[in-house]
């Protein structure tokens, strides 16, 4: 029972971490050298968000414990050796984005999921970290499934590896939402910067990549950063 608490107070700690980032965003000049796009956030958009978000949060923190507390058999808490956590951390991402990059596709190519569902993501066209979680909540909810095909698939996962995974992927997708210009992921190779997700923000129809950006590449949905707002 303590992997399921352990996991929770991760995930609880890096949305802090992110909602402090996001007033910092928002509210004081620290990154204004830094913003990709130019126009200035309205005053009271955080507070705005914030309804869906808490209840975003609320709902996949209450969803992520009964999934671990069912799913416990599937984890081990030992040291991995470096073989182990490579493979297992880059399968769980690899999966993951995979999957997300299809279904992310989908969410924009179907008139349908765009109308109703995916189109409050992108209410955010100058986003700030915390907008990450604001969405409708069936989108999350279809989203959640990557790591877990990927779960599956090993029938065993080091906690530790499952950690480094989501502290990556909540800070990724912080940085991502953050208007601000990559610093740390600009110098990690295949990673997705900021610059390639704000630009889906601003053009919407194409850059459906989360954390690799190969998978635009490989499908021909990069966008370049002249291409025309849709």
């Amino acid at each position: 029972m303590n992997f399921v608490y352990q996991t929770l107070a991760i995930n609880i700690l890096c949305n802090v971490f992110t909602f402090i980032f996001s007033c910092v965003v928002l509210y004081t000049n620290v990154f204004k050298n830094r913003r990709i796009q130019k126009q200035a956030y309205k005053p009271d958009i955080l507070w705005q968000r914030l309804p869906l978000i808490l209840f975003n949060l609320v709902a996949l923190t209450l969803l992520t414990a009964v999934g671990l507390y069912l799913g416990q058999g599937f984890f081990v808490k030992e040291n991995p050796s470096v073989l182990t956590f490579v493979m297992q951390l880059g399968l769980i991402l690899i999966c993951d984005d995979f999957y997300f990059y299809w279904y992310h596709r989908l969410l924009h190519q179907n008139k349908y999921l765009l109308a109703k569902i995916h189109s409050i993501h992108h209410r955010a066209s100058t986003p700030f970290p915390m907008e990450y979680i604001y969405v409708h909540p069936l989108e999350w909810l279809g989203g959640y499934v990557g790591p877990f095909i990927a779960i599956l698939l090993l029938q065993e996962v080091n906690v530790y590896v499952f950690w480094t995974y989501l502290i990556f992927r909540n800070l990724h997708e912080a940085d991502i939402h953050s208007d601000i210009r990559s610093i740390v992921f600009t110098k990690l190779p295949l990673i997705a910067p900021t610059e390639h997700h704000d630009l889906h923000h601003s053009r919407p129809y194409g850059n459906y990549s989360s954390t690799f950006n190969i998978w635009d590449k490989v499908f021909k949905t990069e966008m370049k950063t002249d291409a025309p707002k849709s």
